[in-house]
């Protein structure tokens, strides 16, 4: 039994590890830039002249995707765009025919800039080139994403906290006669008929008009509303 624990824990501790060191890595998002394909053929007899041309755009395929990740096992390959990184942009070559395109490769970072585009002679050539580069530029950017990580996850607990603020309080104070002075914890606030925001708590109302006893009564408020209608007695 204590090795099954001991066995477990080890594992947990392992997969951790492991989450963490993936956490750090740049995340990348490699796509096909579905360049066109052309081949074409010229020729004619008689005064005659012939042409033939045809083209098919590539999409993204996961064998890309797959070179990619075995050759650059730095970085995670990641399948959202709107959350990576860097977005690779690989051109392979279709194939020897006339204006067929060279082996291509441009890296960008989530800033839009690009940090390498050039041509290269083979399709591993332009993974390496993209590695190299993303391996160059992410010790610096790094920090830059773990900032603005660090920034959203305070604005999300900052947030929280608010929506788990208890919701202000309101004292509505009126009176028989009206037009009576308002105080609330010593404070004069207004006159009679009036609504008064105040914080969750324990507070003091003073109802006072000139010919008329003072009305003072201590309330306990905790979110929403509190009415309150003062009868005034005269003065001996």
């Amino acid at each position: 039994m204590r090795r099954m624990v001991g066995f477990l824990v080890v594992s947990l501790l392992a997969v951790s590890a492991l989450a963490e060191n993936e956490s750090q890595k740049a995340r990348v998002f490699v796509t096909d830039s579905q360049s066109w394909q052309v081949a074409g053929d010229s020729g004619g007899s008689s005064g005659t002249f012939a042409s033939r041309m045809r083209g098919g755009a590539r999409p993204q395929t996961a064998e890309i995707i797959k070179t990619f990740g075995q050759r650059c096992p730095e970085v995670v390959v990641n399948n959202q765009k709107d959350k990576s990184d860097y977005v690779v942009v690989l051109d392979h070559e279709g194939g020897k025919s006339i204006l067929a395109h060279d082996n291509k490769v441009a890296v960008f970072n989530n800033d839009g800039d690009s940090i390498v585009s050039h041509s290269t002679r083979s399709l591993g050539n332009s993974v390496k080139d993209a590695c190299e580069a993303i391996a160059k530029d992410w010790p610096s950017r790094a920090t830059k994403v773990q900032a603005q990580k660090q920034q959203a996850a305070q604005l999300v607990a900052v947030s929280q906290k608010s929506s788990d603020a208890p919701a202000g309080s309101q004292i509505s104070v009126s009176s028989t006669p009206g037009s009576a002075d308002i105080e609330v914890d010593g404070n004069f606030v207004g006159n009679t008929p009036s609504t008064i925001d105040v914080a969750p708590g324990d507070h003091s109302v003073a109802v006072k008009k000139s010919g008329y006893k003072t009305w003072e009564r201590k309330l306990k408020v905790s979110g929403g509303s509190v009415n309150v209608n003062a009868e005034l007695e005269k003065a001996q």
